[in-house]
């Protein structure tokens, strides 16, 4: 094969939500372009996400006021975040980098960077789905989020503020006003806020593999390989290994777009230390409820979200910071289960199953999407936290241009490797 072509060539590794977005949007910019994935395509952290696509989605996870809640969510039993004890040693560095982007400064920052990334993701879906493939994955019908009690802490009013700032349209809701919004609630609401231009896939998984459908369509190629290391060559790597054996890569480009299993390649690849922590999440999925609501429904005191899908209702949340290899802990996904009730009037359903998935999260609530400043060949998509099908094709659009050596269509600074 000629240089010509090896320029040309593109190896993605991750078949994820955002490595398929990448493989696609690469093809389409003339790339050949190979994608690898351990697995099965969007099986990972993208099969059992709760589907929302949120271009309100803007605010960082650290925010001012953070620090008080952090003991009184470990000491309860069924609250959002857990650590378990035996990783601490390796979190820590990754927590105390969290604790200190809890500030309005840098939560400002990180907004506008969020809100470049996201604010176009449904024209996004749309030019990668084709519009009747849109039509059946993705539901534009908003998010409701709902209080307790009044929303008065340093979080929820900076949060207020940042939407504010880049014209995010909400609509605050009191009394009535939520019950008619979603009539199967349970009473004890103080709060609601509807975030009209949100959404939701029916079905994140398939969502996945028909954007991987139309990637091989085209002549894309998907290959099932474990990616375990890799040959150093002068502008990248010149072979990867795999569970399969090697591959050639010599003068192609690589993108690491692996979610939380970047982690393993990425020091050697980028020549920085990225702070990325594995934020274990968990969903028990309902099977046909007697309730649906008309819209994913965050309850924002339990930190969960309840989404109505094709195969029934998803209810997602919490944060266990244990790492890649600790065994699932399903008391989490069982308590999902209380909550829902909680959440909807008189809900039943026929059965139920539970997941456990890895999210790949940095310590500034931001993805990275770059070139490798140790191998020009190399490049970084990763890192996208609870916003993975959100980011998705706003991480395709910066990588390819960065892959084609194009202006960026928006600031490339905040994603950069060598930020942390």
């Amino acid at each position: 094969m000629g240089t010509l072509d090896n320029d040309r060539r593109v190896f993605v590794v991750g078949g994820g939500i955002i490595g398929t977005s990448c493989a696609l949007r690469l093809q389409r910019g003339g790339y050949q372009v190979t994608l690898l994935e351990k697995a099965g395509i969007g099986e990972g952290c993208s099969f059992g996400n709760a589907g929302c696509i949120s271009p309100a989605s803007i605010v960082p996870m650290a925010m001012p006021g953070m620090l008080r809640s952090v003991p009184k969510w470990l000491m309860d039993p069924q609250g959002p975040l857990t650590v378990k004890w035996a990783y601490l040693p390796k979190a820590a560095p990754w927590l105390l980098r969290w604790i200190r982007n809890g500030n309005r400064a840098t939560a400002i920052k990180s907004s506008q960077a969020l809100h470049d990334l996201h604010r176009d993701v449904f024209d996004g879906y749309r030019a990668l789905l084709g519009p009747e493939q849109f039509d059946d994955l993705i539901r534009p019908v908003g998010h409701l989020y709902l209080w307790r009690q009044e929303p008065q802490g340093l979080g929820d009013v900076l949060g207020r503020e940042l939407r504010d700032r880049q014209g995010i349209r909400s609509v605050m809701l009191r009394g009535g006003e939520i019950q008619e919004a979603e009539p199967q609630l349970n009473s004890g609401f103080a709060v609601g806020m509807l975030l009209p231009d949100n959404g939701y896939t029916v079905n994140s998984e398939r969502l996945v593999k028909a954007l991987a459908a139309n990637f091989t369509a085209a002549g894309g190629v998907l290959s099932r390989r474990n990616v375990l290391g890799f040959k150093d060559g002068s502008l990248g790597p010149e072979a990867l290994y795999t569970d399969c054996g090697s591959i050639a890569v010599g003068g192609a480009k690589l993108v690491i777009a692996a979610g939380a299993w970047s982690v393993r390649l990425a020091d050697k690849l980028f020549g920085h230390s990225i702070s990325l922590e594995t934020e274990r999440g968990y969903h028990v999925m309902l099977r046909s409820p007697s309730i649906q609501p008309r819209r994913p429904i965050m309850d924002c005191s339990r930190k969960f979200i309840a989404t109505p899908m094709e195969h029934g209702l998803r209810v997602a949340g919490t944060v266990e910071i244990g790492g890649l290899d600790a065994p699932p802990d399903y008391r989490r996904a069982e308590a999902l289960v209380s909550h829902a009730h909680a959440l909807l009037r008189n809900l039943e359903f026929e059965e139920k199953s539970v997941w456990m998935g890895f999210r790949p999260s940095t310590s500034d609530s931001l993805p990275v999407i770059d070139q490798s400043k140790k191998f020009p060949n190399v490049y970084a998509a990763f890192g996208h936290g609870h916003l993975g099908m959100t980011g998705g094709p706003g991480t395709a659009r910066l990588l390819g241009e960065i892959v084609a050596g194009k202006p960026a269509t928006i600031d490339r600074s905040p994603f950069r490797i060598d930020r942390f």
